[in-house]
């Protein structure tokens, strides 16, 4: 499964005739623009690649098949990319998302798709030329830009139908009145698509003289591209150049300090991430979802203890032999990782680009900072010693072996995985053999039977002995090697299980503030404890 995590979305809070409606439309993906999918892969979708026919794709939360919401109801293929529409369910979980699309918490769409036919181009980057649809999810952090987007948000309900006042109450619908300016504006002076989806709503404007924009409303502009851009670009030039005999004719000497109201004020973004917001550990290991849709605080996880045994039989007649199988219930707990910010209403309203989207980001990826970090700590808990590195190339081949025949060990499991901190990590990569060669080589590109480093990554690692799959994770403690077997279905050693309940907010019209939380459950389980395996240093 391929997912896709797509960008926010402009407002369209009104009905054709007043009637209450439920449904999002907008770019499911563009086409012919490179991204990275969850996994971590680049990809490019061939237009045409995903179908417009057969079972419409399922409306999820956060790629969580127990939240559904809706279903697609409408793809079209364009030149650019697959248009949709979704109609969102009459339920409570239903009415959470189509207010938190309505209000801006929740902006993007993200496909989960199967692909069927596929090649790679020379930079490693996976071309789809097609592929199964099987969910469209709303999601909060983006990937593609604003060229894949929803275009309008349907956001009024059935009035019967009543919110859960402990989660999401009096939540804003209306369009900020800056960015309402902003699509009116290129509204004005832009032609509508030629290809709008059946359920989208367009709604003609007079011609409205075009004003100076401001900076945030020129990067917009910009960020949007195509026919939008040039069409802005092309109205401030004509607005700077009819009003240019009235600068010509001005009496006096006239410096910048006389006009800070006609000087823009550039911004370059996006902003600045000085943090990647990744988890190198749970995706290494694999997420699970929590038993029984995770409403309860514990739940078990049994394991075998004492197996059953069989053994030669002696003589005719002789007992055969007979042992208890013991399985243990192993209750695991949940550990809660929440997060809060509270904005003004004008932060929200009068910066550009908006802090309220940068700021949720930022809280999310504190969120999945510190889920990695948990994970990453009851790791190394877990680990069993199998020996000591005294930083030699000789012993570091003899202590990887030896906690690899620890893991396999009465198991006949083999490790998958070398886990590893970033000092490690660097202390690898260095140790050489009594030539001074690499001991870990890229073999490859040219390099074929040479020992030589070449194409060094973190994310996989060519020439790692047993060819285990190197994880480098910032989270761990200086000096971390474990080595174990994860992410296969079948014998893994440690286990992640997670279920993101997602962004809630609230007003606080006392304080003209907006409050926001986001929340998720995590557990972490050592399944064989004795799988896992670290290699301290001397």
């Amino acid at each position: 499964m391929i997912q896709l995590i797509a960008s926010d979305f402009g407002v369209d809070a009104a009905a054709a005739n007043g009637t209450p409606r439920r449904t999002i439309s907008g770019t499911a993906v563009p086409y012919g623009v490179e991204a990275q999918v969850s996994g971590g892969q680049s990809v490019i979708f061939q237009e045409g690649s995903l179908p417009v026919d057969g079972k419409n794709p399922r409306l999820f939360m956060y790629h969580d098949s127990s939240m559904p919401v809706g279903v697609v109801t409408e793809r079209v293929n364009t030149p650019q990319g697959m248009m949709f529409s979704a109609k969102i369910s009459a339920t409570s979980l239903g009415n959470d998302a189509l207010t938190m699309a309505g209000d801006g918490t929740i902006d993007q769409v993200s496909v989960g798709i199967n692909p069927t036919k596929w090649h790679f181009d020379d930079n490693g980057t996976m071309i789809i030329e097609a592929a199964q649809w099987t969910e469209l999810s709303l999601v909060p952090i983006a990937a593609f830009g604003d060229l894949s987007n929803i275009a309008s948000v349907a956001a009024t309900a059935d009035e019967s139908i009543h919110q859960p006042v402990e989660e999401i109450t009096n939540i804003e619908t209306e369009v900020p009145e800056q960015e309402q300016e902003v699509m009116e504006q290129v509204s004005a002076s832009a032609p509508q698509p030629e290809l709008v989806p059946a359920s989208a709503i367009v709604f003609a404007e007079p011609k409205r003289e075009f004003r100076m924009p401001s900076s945030g409303e020129y990067l917009a502009a910009y960020h949007r591209g195509g026919q939008i851009w040039a069409d802005v670009n092309s109205a401030y030039q004509a607005a700077v150049n009819k009003n240019k005999s009235a600068f010509e004719f001005a009496a006096g000497d006239v410096a910048t300090t006389n006009t800070p109201g006609l000087l823009p004020v550039p911004v370059l973004g996006p902003l600045v991430q000085d943090i990647n917001f990744v988890r190198p550990v749970i995706q290494a290991v694999g997420a699970r979802a929590f038993p029984d849709g995770g409403a309860s605080k514990t739940f078990v996880r049994p394991t075998i203890t004492t197996h059953t045994s069989v053994g030669a039989q002696s003589a005719e007649f002789d007992a055969a032999s007979a042992t208890t199988m013991v399985i243990a219930s192993n209750t695991i707990s949940k550990t809660t990782f929440a997060g809060q910010v509270s904005l003004s209403v004008q932060d929200i309203d009068f910066t550009s680009p908006s802090a309220m989207q940068l700021i949720l980001n930022d809280l999310m990826g504190e969120y999945m900072l510190a889920t990695d970090n948990f994970a990453a700590d009851n790791l190394l808990t877990a680990a069993t010693s199998s020996g000591v590195w005294d930083l030699t190339a000789a012993d570091l081949m003899k202590s990887i072996y030896d906690a690899a025949v620890d893991v396999a060990n009465n198991r006949n499991w083999m490790p998958t995985h070398l886990f590893v901190s970033p000092d490690v990590w660097g202390q690898l990569g260095q140790v050489a053999d009594s030539t001074g060669r690499p001991l870990f080589p890229f073999v490859g590109a040219g390099l074929t039977g040479q020992n030589a480093l070449g194409n060094l990554e973190a994310g996989s690692w060519n020439g790692t002995p047993l060819g285990l799959q190197i994880v480098v994770d910032s989270n761990f403690a200086a000096k971390t090697m474990i080595i174990t077997r994860v992410g296969t279905g079948m014998g893994d050693a440690y286990e992640v299980y997670e279920a993101q309940r997602g962004m809630m907010s609230v007003e606080l019209p006392s304080t003209l503030g907006r409050q926001f939380s986001y929340h998720g459950y995590v557990s972490t389980f050592a399944a064989i404890g004795g799988m896992i395996r670290k290699i301290t240093q001397a």
